[in-house]
C-alpha cells in the first residue's frame, strides 16, 4: 500500500510540476494567476514531500502545514473569482477576503498551537482541516450556482478538480477527527485524486482569460514533456504489476518480475517510437494547449476578397488561383467529375495532365466519399497505412507533380478534386493545413455551385426569352389567321360585292405586313420593336370595331376623340381588338358589348363594357394577367391580356379590370398623350 500511495503522490508532483512551467511560460501577472501559480506549488510541495515522508521519515505534520496553506489559497482564488478581485489592494482591502482571513488565522493558531503544544491533540488538526474543506466546498457551490452559462462552461472543470479533492479530504479528515487518527489506505489514494484532477484545472485556466487563456510555449517541448509524461504513466504501472507479481509470485517472483518489465519497456519503446501514435499525441497537444496556425476569420475574410475582387470571369479560374495562393504554391488543377469514373481538367495552373492522366481519381473518388479525407501523396508514399483501404500509385502521382488531392464535396457526393504540386522546400502538412485546405474546398464549393447555377439560370433565361418571343409570334400568326379565315369563309356570299373585293385585298396587305414583321422577328430572333407614328385614334377604334362586328354580340360604341395620339398602330389595335373579343366571347350572342373613349386631362380613357359572365376576384388576382393560363383550352394562347397590360405599361399608362360574376367586366385603360397630341 505504502509503494502505491508513494507512486500517487509522485504522479501528482510530476503533473503539478508540468503545470507550474506551463502557467510560468504564459507569465500571467494578474492576481487570479498569481494565486493560481501558488496553489500549485503548495500541491507540488504538498505531494513532494507526502512522497518523501515514508522513506524520509520526517514528520507529517510538515506536509498537513503545507496542507493548510493550500487549502487557504485556493479558498482565496475562488473568493477573487466570485468577487472579480484583480489587485493585491483590493484583496487586502475586501471585506469577504478580511473575514475569511480573520477566520482561518484565528483558526489555525489555536488548533496548531494545541497540537504542537498539547499531547494527543492532532485531532484539532483534523478539525482544522474538516473545517477548511467544508468552508471551500461552500465557497465552490456558490461561485458555481452564481455563474451565468458562459461563465459555467468556463470553470466547471475547476469546480470538478477540487470538488473532487475536497469532497474526498472532507470524508479522510471526517473519519480521522472521529477515530483521532488518519486511515492510511484513504490517505495514500490522495495522491491519484490529485494528479487526476490536474488536466481539469488547466482546461478551466485556458477557458478564463484572466487566468492566462493564451499559453504559449513550444510545441516541441510540450509535446515531448507529454510523451515523456505518458512513458512515466506506463512504466508506473508496470512497476506496480510488477510489485504485485513478486509478491504473489513466490521464488519465481524476481525472475517473472524482470521478465515482465523487458517485456513491458519493449512494448513502451514500440509504442513511443510508432509514428502514428506521435502524430496523434503531437495533434492533441496542438488543438489544445496552443493558438491556430491560422486566423480562420483572417482568412475566410480574405478569400472573399478575392471572390469579390477576382478579374477573370472564370469561376474555375479563380477557385483555382484561391486555393494555390492559400498555401502560397502556383501549380494547381481543377478537376470535375462530369460521369461515373469520367473526369475532365476545367482548369490548370502550371500543370500539363491529359485525360489518361487522371484514371487514378476513381479509388480516389470512392475513398474519398467514404471517408472524406484530404490526400497528401508524400505521406502515402512515406507512411505505411496511412490511408487504410486506399490504392493509388504514389510514385505515378509524383512523376506527375501531385502532392495533394483535394476533395471537392457538393450535397455530400463528391463534386471534383483540387490537385495541387507542393515546392521542395515545403514541409509536412499539418492538421491545421489541412484544416484551412478543407474549409476553403468547402467555401469554394459553394461559390462555383453558385456560378454554374447562375450560367444555368442565365442559359434558362435565353431560352425562356426565345419560348416568350415564339409565342408572341404565334399569337400574332394566329390573329393573321384568323383574319384569313373571315375572309375565307365570306368568300362564297361576297364574292361579286365589290367593297368585299376592297375589303380582301385591305386584309391581305394587312397580313402581308404582319407577316413580315413575323419574319422579321425570326431572322434577328428577337422582337422588332415598335414604331411610333401619330395616329386617329378613333378612326382606329372604329376599324376594330367593324372587323369584330362579323361576330355576335355586336359591340356598340360611343367616342369622344377629336385628337390625334402617338402610338404603335399595330400594336394598339391588335390590344383592342383583342380585349374586345374577350369580351364578345364572355358575352352570350343576346348580350351587349360596349367601349367608350375620351380624353381627360392629357390622357386618353377607353372603357370596354360587356354584361358576360365576368370573373372571380381570385381569377383576376392570380390568373388573368399570367402569361400561358388560359381558360380556352388548345384554341387560347393565354398571352392576349398579359400582353395588353405589357403594351399599357410599357408607354406609361394603366390598365385596370373590374368584374362581376354573371354581371360582366370592365376594363379601363389610361393612356399618356403628349402635349403636341
Amino acid at each position: 500500500m505504502e509503494v502505491i500511495g508513494t507512486s500517487g503522490y509522485f504522479l501528482a508532483a510530476c503533473a503539478y510540476a508540468v503545470f507550474i512551467l506551463l502557467l510560468l511560460a504564459a507569465r500571467n501577472k494578474t492576481l487570479a494567476g498569481g494565486l493560481m501559480l501558488l496553489a500549485a506549488l503548495l500541491v507540488f510541495s504538498s505531494s513532494l514531500s507526502a512522497a518523501l515522508q515514508p522513506k524520509q521519515g520526517f514528520s507529517l505534520l510538515i506536509v498537513m502545514a503545507i496542507e493548510t496553506f493550500k487549502v487557504a489559497v485556493w479558498s482565496l482564488l475562488i473568493i477573487c473569482t466570485q468577487a472579480n478581485i484583480t489587485s493585491v489592494k483590493a484583496l487586502i482591502s475586501h471585506p469577504k477576503v478580511k473575514q475569511y482571513l480573520k477566520i482561518f488565522s484565528g483558526l489555525s493558531v489555536l488548533c496548531w498551537g494545541a497540537a504542537l503544544f498539547m499531547p494527543d491533540s492532532v485531532k484539532y488538526l483534523f478539525s482544522l482541516f474538516l473545517l477548511l474543506n467544508l468552508w471551500l466546498l461552500v465557497l465552490l457551490e456558490q461561485l458555481y450556482r452564481n455563474a451565468d452559462v458562459k461563465v459555467k462552461w468556463a470553470i466547471w472543470s475547476l469546480i470538478i478538480a477540487l470538488g473532487m479533492a475536497t469532497v474526498f479530504d472532507f470524508v479522510l479528515f471526517a473519519q480521522a477527527a472521529m477515530v483521532n487518527q488518519l486511515d492510511f489506505s484513504y490517505w495514500y489514494a490522495r495522491g491519484f485524486i490529485a494528479a487526476i484532477g490536474m488536466p481539469l484545472i488547466l482546461v478551466s485556466t485556458r477557458r478564463i482569460k484572466d487566468w492566462s487563456v493564451d499559453v504559449f510555449v513550444s510545441r516541441e517541448v510540450v509535446f515531448y514533456s507529454s510523451m515523456l509524461l505518458i512513458s512515466g504513466l506506463y512504466l508506473l504501472l508496470l512497476a506496480i504489476a510488477g510489485y504485485v507479481i513478486n509478491y504473489f509470485g513466490g521464488a519465481w517472483g524476481d525472475v517473472i518480475s524482470i521478465a515482465f518489465i523487458i517485456l513491458g519497456g519493449s512494448v513502451l519503446a514500440a509504442l513511443l517510437i510508432a509514428e502514428r501514435l506521435r502524430r496523434e499525441v503531437k495533434v492533441f497537444i496542438t488543438k489544445h494547449f496552443f493558438a491556430n496556425k491560422y486566423d480562420y476569420r483572417v482568412e475566410w475574410l480574405k478569400s472573399i476578397e478575392q471572390l469579390e475582387i477576382g478579374e477573370n470571369d472564370d469561376c474555375y479560374h479563380t477557385a483555382t488561383h484561391i486555393m494555390c495562393s492559400s498555401l502560397n504554391i502556383h501549380q494547381g488543377a481543377l478537376i470535375k467529375k462530369v460521369t461515373k469514373n469520367h473526369y475532365q481538367a476545367i482548369y490548370q495552373q502550371n500543370f500539363e495532365l491529359e485525360q489518361s492522366d487522371l484514371h487514378f481519381l476513381i479509388a480516389v473518388d470512392q475513398f474519398c466519399q467514404q471517408n472524406g479525407w484530404i490526400i497528401d501523396v508524400r505521406e502515402l508514399a512515406m507512411v505505411e497505412d496511412s490511408y487504410p483501404g486506399l490504392v493509388l500509385d504514389a510514385r505515378a502521382c509524383e512523376q506527375k507533380n501531385i502532392d495533394m488531392i483535394i476533395p471537392i464535396f457538393m450535397n455530400k457526393v463528391v463534386y471534383g478534386f483540387f490537385l495541387l504540386a507542393l515546392p521542395e522546400e515545403q514541409g509536412e502538412l499539418n492538421w491545421e493545413d489541412r484544416d484551412l485546405l478543407f474549409s476553403l474546398s468547402k467555401q469554394l464549393s459553394n461559390y462555383l455551385s453558385l456560378n454554374e447555377a447562375n450560367e444555368s439560370l442565365a442559359e434558362s433565361k435565353q431560352f425562356d426569352a426565345f419560348n416568350r418571343m415564339s409565342a408572341f409570334l404565334v399569337h400574332d400568326l394566329k390573329n393573321i389567321q384568323a383574319q384569313l379565315a373571315l375572309v375565307n369563309s365570306n368568300a362564297k356570299r361576297h364574292r361579286d360585292n365589290p367593297a368585299f373585293i376592297d375589303d380582301v385585298f385591305e386584309t391581305i396587305e394587312s397580313a402581308t405586313g404582319r407577316l413580315d414583321k413575323v419574319l422579321t422577328q425570326l431572322r434577328n430572333k428577337q422582337v422588332v420593336e415598335s414604331t411610333k407614328k401619330t395616329i386617329d385614334v378613333q378612326a382606329l377604334i372604329e376599324t376594330v370595331i367593324e372587323q369584330r362586328n362579323v361576330q355576335l354580340p355586336h359591340i356598340s360604341a360611343q367616342l369622344a376623340i377629336d385628337n390625334m395620339i402617338s402610338i404603335d398602330e399595330e400594336t394598339f389595335s391588335s390590344v383592342l381588338n383583342h380585349l374586345l373579343q374577350n369580351a364578345q366571347e364572355a358575352t352570350n350572342e343576346s348580350g351587349w358589348v360596349k367601349i367608350s373613349a375620351e380624353r381627360i386631362c392629357n390622357n386618353l380613357h377607353i372603357s370596354i363594357v360587356d354584361n358576360g359572365c365576368g370573373m372571380s376576384v381570385y381569377f383576376i388576382r392570380n390568373r388573368l394577367f399570367k402569361p400561358f393560363d388560359t381558360t380556352k383550352g388548345n384554341a387560347g394562347m393565354g398571352i392576349g391580356v398579359y400582353e395588353a397590360k405589357q403594351f399599357v405599361e410599357s408607354i406609361g399608362g394603366t390598365m385596370q379590370v373590374a368584374s362581376f360574376e354573371n354581371e360582366g367586366s370592365i376594363f379601363t385603360l389610361v393612356i399618356p398623350c403628349s402635349s403636341n397630341d
